[in-house]
């Protein structure tokens, strides 16, 4: 009687079929990834920039004389902003605000600093917000301030760099960008030393210092800032870590101070001594 032949694969056919089993899976996740990755480039500028129009938005606040004011960037794009003239201001502040919204959803940061900090403010929309025309890109948005300063130096009747330069997260960035041209003073908060890095902080996974197209690299910038900086950062920011913010203060020249905003997230509000303290900063630096 002969013996039925064996219903078992050989181990090293056993070995073949989990190797290329293996492999395929291995080459779909890094189909995927690659797929993944080049979605992330392509949409990049969407996925920096979150800007809000005009609809249901509180466009008259009160309790402050807003003018608004149009200009125009160097490449034409007609753009908007708040201006909140002060009778006897301390200064002549440019606010350029953060990634999202609109001025709209600044209305309370213009109240502090007319009232309390003493100042004329001139904040904007970057392009794409508000009413602000056009698509926001790294290019654009720092032309846009740069209208925005020669717009609220006219209207000041003051040199360019005399205008105060005040950035909050990303539009930090851009106040960095416009005070290497000279500025009276420049006051950041929760901002970062590149946007690659805040990528690299959300994304470790991803090779975001490499692909990313958008650099906002301001710790490349301020060495060639030489006047007085005021810097403020949340101590418990999930969005821009405050360790950025640290290594871009410390690249930066005296004189400067650096202050931790304690028990604070990235988007909470700042107490009025902070406002109070931003008039004694302006005042050291007349």
């Amino acid at each position: 009687m002969q013996p039925e032949p064996s219903q078992s694969q050989p181990p090293a056919s056993r070995g073949r079929r989990a190797y290329n089993f293996a492999k395929r899976v291995a080459r779909d996740v890094l189909i995927v990834c690659l797929l993944g990755l080049l979605a992330m480039m392509y949409f990049e500028e969407s996925l920096i920039f979150f800007p809000i129009n005009e609809a249901d938005d509180d466009w008259q606040p009160r309790g402050m004389a807003i003018e608004n004011v149009q200009f125009q960037a160097a490449d034409g794009t007609r753009l908007h902003g708040w201006y909140v003239p002060h009778e006897h201001p301390r200064a002549a502040v440019l606010f350029c605000h953060g990634n999202a919204g609109n001025v709209t959803h600044r209305a309370d940061i213009l109240r502090e600093l007319h009232d309390r900090t003493g100042v004329s403010v001139l904040i904007f929309d970057y392009r794409g917000f508000g009413k602000s025309e056009g698509k926001p890109n790294e290019r654009g948005v720092l032309a846009d301030a740069r209208a925005a300063r020669t717009w609220l130096a006219q209207r000041e009747k003051i040199p360019e760099n005399r205008v105060v330069l005040m950035g909050e997260s990303i539009g930090g960035a851009v106040a960095v960008d416009l005070a290497v041209d000279g500025t009276r003073a420049l006051i950041l908060e929760n901002t970062f030393s590149s946007l690659p890095d805040v990528a690299a902080y959300h994304y470790p996974w991803l090779p975001a210092r490499w692909l990313m197209r958008t650099r906002l690299d301001s710790v490349s910038k301020i060495a060639s800032y030489h006047g007085p900086l005021m810097q403020s950062h949340a101590e418990r920011d999930r969005i821009v870590p405050i360790r950025l913010g640290q290594r871009l203060f410390d690249a930066a020249n005296e004189p400067k101070r650096f202050t931790v905003i304690p028990s604070r997230d990235h988007n909470d509000s700042h107490s009025e001594a902070y406002y109070d303290s931003l008039a004694a900063f302006l005042d050291s630096y007349p």
